[in-house]
């Protein structure tokens, strides 16, 4: 007897409004890795785009980062991140999910420096690694889901 395990990854997306930070977990979901910055061009090119990656990269639910203000109140960009999960959701029919992305730049930040990259290529890497940081905490905040 022949038994497939069909195997499904999730996505993790630091969005912004110029860019948005793409990282990808394992497919057991445990470890996540920074994929690629993706440059924003208009919201229906972007919806598309993200649609493409979550069919192409079989993922099984889309973890946004979410901006939370320093008291934990949702302010005008977690409005934004909200809505456009809410119609990538609609438009991919995969399951959306949100983790507190407060402080994440700042810990991306110091990891990059730690690795002695200088500030040129660190901008270049911070919302990918920024996404890499907001997905590992969630799979670890949530190892079943």
């Amino acid at each position: 007897m022949v038994i497939q395990m069909q195997y499904t990854r999730k996505m993790g997306l630091d969005y912004g409004k110029a860019r948005t930070g793409v990282a990808f977990s394992d497919l057991s979901s445990t470890i996540a890795s920074a994929d690629h910055i993706y440059k924003n061009v208009s919201e229906e090119k972007d919806l598309d785009y993200f649609a493409g990656l979550v069919k192409e990269k079989s993922v099984d639910l889309i973890v946004f980062g979410l901006p939370l203000q320093t008291d934990g109140t949702e302010g005008e960009m977690s409005k934004a991140v909200r809505a456009f999960a809410e119609k990538l959701s609609q438009k991919t029919g995969i399951k959306v999910d949100f983790q507190d992305e407060r402080y994440t730049s700042f810990e991306a930040e110091e990891y990059l420096k730690e690795a002695k990259i200088k500030w040129e290529k660190r901008k270049e890497l911070l919302d990918k690694i920024s996404a890499q940081i907001i997905l590992q905490n969630y799979l670890d905040e949530n190892p079943k889901k």
